[in-house]
């Protein structure tokens, strides 16, 4: 096995979690209470949107996440979140510094597969001959909560509960969530919530470690709501330490099917492996 290099993992894996939150992720996090400042009709309209998107269970997302100078990427696939998360998705990584060691590498474009114990990644052909000729690299969910310091578990709740709620949930514990009047998006007719959330000022408790861990500062959320209480769009822009974010993301086809068909074992390699045997 050649050497690749420690340091192109770990953007392999910040390129596709980075995908994978742009789309939902985060349902570990507690549902907090309202704020008081938040008024009664909102944040009633606010849980509906949670509840209605919960029981859903499953949707076709589209999304793009731009990192500063860093990352940006497009992506788009289906995800299931009625039980164990499942999906996948067609991640293509657009610009930015990270994409530099992919796009060497031949992987600019991505197959992800999520399954209840791993998240899959196929890399591409030069990759994959740097690795004994493997195409899927294994990431195990508690492999990643072994990485160093409070991120690895955080990444690891992103992935196993892909459910599009975390934007939900920060416009109530943000208490500054409103009403922002009635558009069309993509052909349904929508209501529209907005709302700025300073982590700082969040309660103490789990939801702002977790953010705090994961480098966010604060955000600010769209979401656009049908008439069945279900997210079509939502766009987020989240200060972190490391530079500004934009999201967007669109739903559609809730309750479709999903299928993922685990990668053959002869072509998987597993990323604790690699992390041990590649070079520095």
């Amino acid at each position: 096995m050649r050497s690749i290099g420690r340091g192109v993992l770990p953007v392999l894996l910040t390129a596709v979690l980075t995908a994978l939150t742009a789309c939902g992720g985060g349902g570990s996090r507690p549902r907090p209470t309202a704020s008081p400042s938040l008024d009664a009709r909102t944040a009633a309209a606010l849980h509906a949107v949670e509840q209605a998107t919960t029981r859903a269970g499953s949707a076709r997302i589209g999304s793009t996440t731009v990192m500063a100078g860093l990352l940006s990427t497009r992506s788009e696939g289906t995800l299931d979140w009625a039980g164990e998360s499942t999906g996948t998705l067609t991640i293509t990584y657009t610009g930015g510094s990270l994409a530099e060691p992919l796009r060497a590498l031949g992987s600019t474009t991505m197959q992800a597969r999520l399954l209840p114990d791993a998240y899959y990644a196929r890399v591409g052909a030069e990759f994959a001959r740097r690795i004994g000729g493997r195409h899927w690299i294994r990431y195990d969910y508690d492999d990643l909560a072994g990485l160093p310091g409070d991120s690895g578990s955080y990444l690891r709740d992103q992935l196993r509960n892909t459910a599009p709620v975390p934007p939900v949930k920060l416009l109530l514990a943000s208490g500054d969530a409103r009403a922002a009047g009635e558009e069309t998006v993509a052909g349904r007719r929508t209501r529209h919530y907005t709302g700025t959330v300073d982590v700082a000022s969040l309660a103490e408790g789990s939801l702002k470690k977790q953010l705090t861990d994961a480098g966010v500062r604060g955000e600010h959320i769209d979401l656009w709501v049908d008439d069945h209480d279900l997210i079509v769009k939502k766009t987020e822009k989240a200060a972190m330490t490391s530079g500004l974010m934009t999201q967007t993301a669109t739903y559609g086809d809730y309750g479709v099917h999903v299928a993922v068909q685990r990668p053959p074992a002869a072509d998987t390699e597993d990323f604790a492996q690699l992390m041990g045997t590649t070079g520095p």
